[in-house]
């Protein structure tokens, strides 16, 4: 696990605090000695109960997170000189059909502007972390950061556009900043849309798990969420190198939908029923991280195996939900 205890200390704001990977952010910025605050908007897209538990948990820490809207609210009162860096995580997730094109664009594209914007006007201003994805490269996402990306989801077309407008203003120099595409991130605090909380649920409610046609056979770069935080904090020990820069973050080891499934079944000693369902358009049949870059410049070097970060799920779901 990251811990570099000599990192100057800075006020730290992160973005989409109260979801799944901004909550887990937000505790590691705090227990390295930053400052955090959050910004939420507290979306219905899913259960606003659980963000609202996240918000909990941090605000327990002294962590406190404002219930803002980047693409409506006022963001001068927040986005200040005082802010030493920037996590961006807020976004419209996923490729739900329920989720139109304008919710997308609004929520990706649009509010990164708005922060975007506000930062210009700084004379002082925070360094800032987009956090992207491997959806940006498209239907398989096993390519390098200076390979071109193919993005099949609207989902995948909205953050390269993000994370390509946080990058066009490092290279004409008015912020510094870099961009982090991560990989199929799992573990407790997963949002219920997810495959594994989902399993986790069906496998011990005895539920029905909707399978879209196929994706047994998907290969991920499955990572554990703590895995993931390691790299990107390392981002702040790292300023000047990561500068305009693009890093993969994820494991190297692939492993199917179906061993998922396999390995969740072990943990809970249970055989999940399957629903089947017709194929999603835009899913990705593959993501294996590719990252050399990421090992070379930031010392990233994922270790949690599949089996170990269920296990820690599953205990999270169990104590969160039983």
């Amino acid at each position: 696990m990251y811990s570099n205890q000599n990192l100057l200390l800075l006020k730290i704001l992160v973005t989409g605090a109260a979801g799944f990977i901004g909550s887990h952010a937000c505790e590691r910025l705090a227990s390295l000695g930053h400052e955090v605050i959050g910004i939420d908007n507290f979306s219905s897209y899913y259960d606003v109960a659980l963000k609202e538990l996240n918000a909990e948990i941090l605000k327990n820490k002294n962590i406190t997170i404002h219930r803002i809207d980047l693409r409506d609210d006022d963001l001068t009162g927040i986005i200040t000189e005082e802010i030493g860096a920037i996590f961006h995580f807020a976004a419209q997730p996923g490729i739900s059909a329920a989720c139109t094109f304008k919710e997308y664009f609004s929520n990706n594209v649009l509010a990164t502007q708005r922060i975007l914007d506000v930062i210009e006007t700084l004379e002082v201003k925070p360094y800032f972390v987009n956090i992207a994805t491997s959806s940006i490269y498209g239907l398989e996402a096993t390519l390098t950061e200076n390979e071109a990306p193919l993005p099949a989801s609207w989902y995948g077309v909205t953050k390269l556009a993000a994370e390509q407008l946080v990058l066009s203003y490092s290279r004409r120099g008015l912020l510094k900043g870099t961009s982090l595409r991560l990989y199929s991130v799992y573990g407790p605090r997963e949002r219920p849309d997810k495959l594994y909380t989902r399993l986790i649920d069906c496998g011990l409610n005895d539920k029905s798990f909707p399978l879209f046609k196929g994706s047994v056979k998907h290969l991920r770069s499955f990572t554990y969420v703590q895995d993931i935080i390691d790299g990107i904090v390392s981002v702040l020990d790292n300023q000047e190198a990561c500068d305009g820069e693009v890093f993969n973050l994820g494991t190297e080891k692939e492993n199917t939908t179906q061993t998922g499934i396999n390995t969740v079944e072990e943990i809970l000693n249970t055989s999940i029923k399957i629903d089947q369902k017709p194929a999603r358009p835009g899913d990705q049949s593959r993501t294996k991280a590719n990252i050399n870059k990421a090992r070379r410049v930031l010392g990233y070097n994922p270790q949690t195996t599949l089996k170990e970060g269920l296990e820690a799920q599953v205990a999270w779901f169990k104590e969160s939900f039983e």
